[in-house]
């Protein structure tokens, strides 16, 4: 991976997975199993084709099941550290938490938990490397829910409407983003906060600040309900 600064990936792993209860009553969402391992070890997996050289994950709902699925907090050789969040921070909330775990990454790589995909992500990489922007989303042309706008230049210029900026294409956001640790100032400490109103308040103060790359080859799919969750498991994912 060309520069090595997505060395770290964080891997959202506290959600509560209410949509999938009662499969979710005591496991974690990203250890539910999928074709014979946790769904978090695709999600592993996926990110290795990049060379990211450490994971880390944060826990809430049942933290003692990641220590049981990962005994020696490691995945095909790569260190796992995980970081409990007692209060459920939410997305944004959740990267704060880990600030002090990245005092030696100018960027990484952050990716949804519940997400099963195997699209290609040397794109992403090489676009944020190259623009530095402060996000990098990985986004698709089609799926449920297109509600990241991006303009001419490819650069985000709305998210969930917010802004009433229609750009010039809707897009799904994968989950999947890369992001300057430096934004991480703009998420107050201990704040339970999605990282959307961040990147929202990021592109009003500062139009060009989060960029989106449109990747429609490979296969993405949202573990977030019992349905696709059994679609996926009966088509061999992985």
């Amino acid at each position: 991976m060309k520069g090595r600064r997505l060395k770290t990936a964080f891997i959202l792993g506290a959600g509560l997975g209410t949509r999938l209860r009662p499969l979710t009553e005591h496991c974690p969402k990203p250890l539910l199993p999928l074709n014979g391992r946790p769904i978090i070890t695709h999600v592993m997996d996926h990110l290795l084709t990049i060379g990211v050289d450490r994971f880390i994950v944060n826990t809430h709902h049942c933290p003692q099941a990641y220590a049981m699925s990962f005994p020696d907090r490691t995945w095909r050789g790569v260190p796992i550290v995980f970081r409990h969040e007692p209060v459920l921070l939410d997305t944004a909330g959740g990267l704060k938490n880990i600030e002090d775990l990245l005092s030696e990454d100018e960027a990484i790589l952050c990716y949804n938990g519940d997400v099963v995909a195997d699209l290609p992500l040397q794109g992403l990489c090489a676009l944020h490397d190259r623009e530095r922007t402060e996000a990098t989303l990985l986004l698709r042309s089609t799926g449920p829910l297109l509600n990241v706008s991006i303009d001419e230049a490819g650069e985000v210029c709305d998210m969930r409407h917010m802004l009433a900026n229609p750009g010039i294409k809707s897009c799904l956001f994968t989950g999947i983003y890369a992001v300057e640790t430096s934004i991480l100032r703009f998420i107050g400490a201990g704040c339970v906060q999605s990282i959307v109103p961040v990147l929202v308040g990021r592109i009003r103060e500062r139009p060009g600040s989060v960029r989106g790359l449109v990747v429609d080859e490979g296969a993405w799919d949202d573990v977030g309900t019992v349905d696709a969750y059994e679609r996926l498991s009966g088509k061999g994912a992985g």
